[in-house]
């Protein structure tokens, strides 16, 4: 009985728009009116030879290469500095967490003001004699934008499962580390790392999920643009379903996103396993 609402939400709420999705994949609905006609994996052979969709999967994959990494490396270095006894710790905490507390919505928008062409970006550059820079509408610089957006999300997201985990290793860890002669480096790397492999494994893996299906800010902010430079998955889909009226096709693509997503989570799951042997 307690686990009744909890089945009940991810029946209706997973497992069944799941279903709707692969069954759509496989049938054409021509402005999503039924009735739907049985196609079989003609939708997916179609997505396979669409430029678009090929560069959505590769901004996709350029995006998660770069943002994921750079995400957990920040996170894991202010964890450690936030760990330190240092004046004004739990401040500085908070104000890198804060940006986690608004809506990926909101701060888009906040963004969008500060991308602007006269915005405080380009006008702290200004101070140091750098020339304006076009950010979202530059094809080069968009998706490096929007990797600044969700990291600045992201990274102290993340940071607060570090530092918890940091507050679980016992100090005489530390202690004997120190007796033994290893300094901060050495201390860093055989002592907190691998007390930490389980919270950053977590990390990894709900990073992945999170950045696969980034889509408010890239909606937000580019639309996918400028030339397709920041075309993710989810902004494809989205197109496809909303506006293009290709029901099929956005089905067919959410199914390639939730294998791509299961692969990458089985594969890391399956590497820190091997880690821990």
């Amino acid at each position: 009985m307690f686990l009744a609402p909890a089945i009940v939400t991810a029946v209706l709420l997973r497992l069944a728009p799941t279903g709707r999705a692969l069954w759509d994949s496989l049938h054409s609905t021509p402005l999503g009116a039924e009735p739907a006609t049985w196609v079989w994996l003609d939708q997916f052979r179609t997505l396979f030879t669409d430029p678009g969709f090929l560069n959505s999967l590769w901004v996709t994959v350029l995006f998660n290469a770069v943002v994921n990494p750079l995400q957990i490396l920040v996170a894991l270095a202010l964890a450690t500095l936030f760990n330190e006894r240092i004046r004004g710790v739990g401040l500085m905490r908070t104000l890198v967490f804060l940006p986690v507390a608004i809506p990926q919505s909101v701060s888009a928008v906040i963004w969008a003001v500060a991308f602007r062409p006269d915005g405080p970006l380009n006008g702290t550059l200004a101070l140091f004699g750098i020339g304006a820079q076009r950010y979202t509408t530059s094809p080069v610089q968009a998706l490096p934008s929007i990797m600044l957006v969700v990291s600045w999300i992201g990274v102290g997201y993340w940071m607060m499962f570090l530092v918890a985990g940091l507050k679980q290793i016992d100090p005489a860890l530390y202690d004997a580390a120190a007796l033994d002669g290893a300094g901060r480096w050495k201390r860093f790397r055989y002592v907190t790392l691998p007390q930490l492999h389980r919270q950053i494994g977590f990390v990894l893996v709900a990073a992945t999920v999170s950045n696969l299906l980034l889509f408010a800010p890239v909606q937000i902010l580019t639309e996918g643009g400028p030339e397709g430079s920041t075309d993710v998955i989810m902004n494809d889909i989205f197109e496809r379903a909303y506006l293009q009226a290709d029901v099929g096709g956005a089905a067919a693509a959410t199914v390639v996103l939730v294998l791509i997503s299961l692969i990458i989570v089985i594969v890391q799951f399956r590497l820190l396993a091997k880690g821990e042997d």
